[in-house]
């Protein structure tokens, strides 16, 4: 009778851990920025069908990155706990935090197990507050690590480049459209050679604490997104950190009129 094969547990949770991770590095980034008034996500994802932001409660959404049949059963799950648990208790108890820690007891009990392979997926959790300092935002790793990130994150792909460029545009208090062009010009060079991402590949969607409905989740899209970002993403009406009040540069902005005649904005400006 021959002896069975013998992997020691240290190295058996490394080949695990190295199978996760070079499944989760083929995946495009999710970028998400904390931005004045809320929260906002984007990808680069040109299909319209398959969704990595997705809402999962009122004020919470979920992004993940890796295996699409795998996080989406995730985000089926919590979307149904975030339910059950609001109808029975109360909508207030269905919070960021115990979606998030329901999701990593799953992963490391997924991972630890002997039999099955582990997830190949990495997913945020995020809760929109009342004010910039009650948002929350959790990132989970394939093992079922929870990390409580502030100001921006990144997962999937080229984490650590696009981290990297991000770190060096975004600062606090950013508006939607800045924190978007921060967040796209960051992903696009990410990637060895840097690329401008056209409007039309991109998934964007924010938690809005602004909204007037209870649920604060809305995605970006078509000619709204095409507005902030320029439809081929090279050329965005106003760059980040550059004032678009009407009172800065009122001298310049006077003898600019004075010089040549203003210019009617373009159709698709409007908001959408």
């Amino acid at each position: 009778m021959s002896m069975p094969f013998y992997v020691s547990p240290e190295q058996m949770m490394k080949d695990r851990a190295d199978f996760a991770r070079k499944g989760i590095a083929r995946g495009r980034s999710v970028v998400v920025v904390q931005y004045a008034d809320g929260i906002v996500f984007v990808s680069e994802n040109p299909s319209q069908a398959l969704h990595k932001v997705s809402e999962l409660y009122d004020r919470i959404a979920f992004a993940a990155v890796g295996r699409y049949n795998e996080f989406e059963n995730l985000r089926i799950a919590g979307v149904r706990l975030a339910d059950m648990r609001g109808y029975a208790y109360d909508r207030r108890d269905v919070t960021g935090r115990g979606l998030a820690n329901a999701y990593a007891q799953t992963l490391g009990t997924i991972f630890s197990s002997g039999g099955d392979k582990p997830y190949e997926v990495e997913i945020f959790v995020a809760e929109v507050g009342t004010e910039p300092s009650e948002d929350q935002i959790y990132r989970l790793t394939f093992d079922g690590q929870v990390a409580d990130e502030h100001g921006f994150a990144v997962m999937g792909g080229s984490a650590e480049q696009v981290a990297g460029h991000l770190r060096e545009g975004y600062r606090d208090g950013l508006g939607l459209d800045d924190a978007v062009r921060c967040a796209v010009e960051a992903l696009g060079k990410g990637e060895e050679g840097g690329r401008k991402i056209p409007a039309h590949d991109l998934e964007v969607a924010v938690l809005d604490r602004t909204r007037s409905q209870q649920r604060k989740f809305k995605r970006l899209s078509g000619e709204q997104l095409a507005t902030i970002v320029g439809r081929n993403g090279d050329q965005p009406p106003h760059p980040a950190g550059e004032s678009t009040s009407p009172s800065s540069g009122a001298a310049d902005d006077a003898g600019r009129r004075a010089e040549k005649p203003p210019v009617a904005p373009p159709p698709d400006a409007q908001d959408s």
